[in-house]
C-alpha cells in the first residue's frame, strides 16, 4: 500500500518529468477503479461531477461533502488524487488555507483554488485578494510533511470575463505566490492557450470535454499544455450512456399490469420480455 508521502512524490514527478500526461477525473469508488484499470497514473476529482452525484449543480457542495467524496476517489486505488477544491469553500484566504489542511487530511495529494465564488453579482475576486489567497494556500501546503500540488485557477472565462490579459496577469500573479501548477479554464483557442503557457513557467493545465472547444492532445502539447484533465466529460458520458440503454430496451421489453400473486411468486411475473438479448450492451459484465 503506497503512502501519502509517496503518492505525493509519484504526482510531483508527473509534473516535472518530459511530455504531457492525461489525468482523468472520476467521481466515485466505481468509476476510480475501472480508470484505474485503463492505465492512468493519477487522478483529479471534478467538482462538477461530484455535485452530479448528489443530484446537485456545481458549486452546491459543501466543504465536507467535497471531502467525502474525494475521500472516497483517494481510498479506491493506490493513484495520487488532487481535488477540485473550487474557491476554497470561503472568501478569505484563510478559509481556502483550511481548505488544503483538510484536503491533505483525507489522503489527497493535491488541489486546486479558484479566484472566484460560486456565484453572486461580483463573482471574480479582485486580484489583490485572489493572490492573497493563492499565498496562504500554498504557505499551510508548504508545511505539510509531503509535497502538496497546488494549482491556482483563473477563472475569467468561464465567469463571463473572456479577458486574455487580466487572465494572464492573475496567473503570473499566483506563480509568484508559489503555485505549482497553473489553470484557466475555458481559453477559446489554441492561440489563447499558448499565449498562457508562454507567459508562465510553471506546469499548466488544460480540461478538454467543454462545449465548443475541441482541441486534439498533440495541438495541446504543442501548445505547451503539461496536464491534460477531463473536468465531468466523463461523468456525462457515463450519464448519457446510462440514458440511452434503457431508451433500447425499452422496445425489447412490454410491461403488463400486476398480475395476482400466487403463493411463491413475484411480481416480476409481470414482466414479459419479447425476446433475449443474444449479448450484453458494450460495457455490462454478466
Amino acid at each position: 500500500m503506497a503512502t501519502q508521502h509517496d503518492k505525493a512524490l509519484r504526482f510531483q514527478e508527473l509534473h516535472r518529468r518530459p511530455g504531457t500526461f492525461l489525468i482523468p477525473n472520476p467521481w466515485d469508488t466505481g468509476s476510480a477503479r475501472v480508470l484505474a484499470g485503463l492505465g492512468f497514473e493519477a487522478f483529479a476529482t471534478s467538482s462538477a461531477a461530484a455535485a452530479g452525484v448528489l443530484g446537485r449543480r456545481d458549486g452546491r457542495m459543501t466543504r465536507e461533502e467535497s471531502l467525502q467524496n474525494a475521500r472516497l476517489i483517494v481510498e479506491a486505488t493506490d493513484l495520487p488524487v488532487a481535488a477540485d477544491l473550487e474557491h476554497g469553500f470561503g472568501d478569505s484566504p484563510a478559509s481556502a488555507a483550511q481548505t488544503i489542511l483538510l484536503a491533505a487530511g483525507v489522503g489527497l495529494v493535491g488541489g486546486s483554488i479558484e479566484d472566484a465564488r460560486a456565484d453572486g453579482e461580483k463573482a471574480i475576486y479582485d486580484i489583490v485578494l485572489a493572490t492573497e489567497r493563492v499565498a496562504a494556500s500554498v504557505e499551510v501546503s508548504r508545511s505539510l510533511p509531503f509535497p502538496f500540488t497546488l494549482a491556482a485557477r483563473a477563472e475569467n472565462f468561464v465567469r463571463g470575463n473572456p479577458n486574455l490579459d487580466d487572465t494572464i496577469k492573475r496567473l503570473i500573479a499566483y506563480e509568484k505566490a508559489g503555485a505549482d501548477v497553473l489553470f484557466a479554464p475555458g481559453l477559446p483557442d489554441l492561440a489563447s492557450v499558448r499565449a498562457v503557457c508562454s507567459a508562465v513557467s510553471r506546469p499548466v493545465n488544460f480540461a478538454v470535454g467543454g462545449r465548443g472547444r475541441s482541441f486534439s492532445v498533440a495541438e495541446l502539447v504543442d501548445a505547451g499544455v503539461k496536464r491534460i484533465s477531463f473536468a465531468a466529460s466523463l461523468y456525462r458520458a457515463a450519464m448519457m450512456g446510462l440514458a440511452e440503454v434503457p431508451q433500447g430496451t425499452r422496445k425489447k421489453v412490454q410491461i403488463h399490469a400486476d398480475p395476482p400473486l400466487r403463493r411463491g411468486g413475484t411480481a416480476a411475473a409481470g414482466v414479459r420480455t419479447r425476446r433475449r438479448f443474444r449479448k450484453l450492451p458494450a460495457g455490462f459484465a454478466p
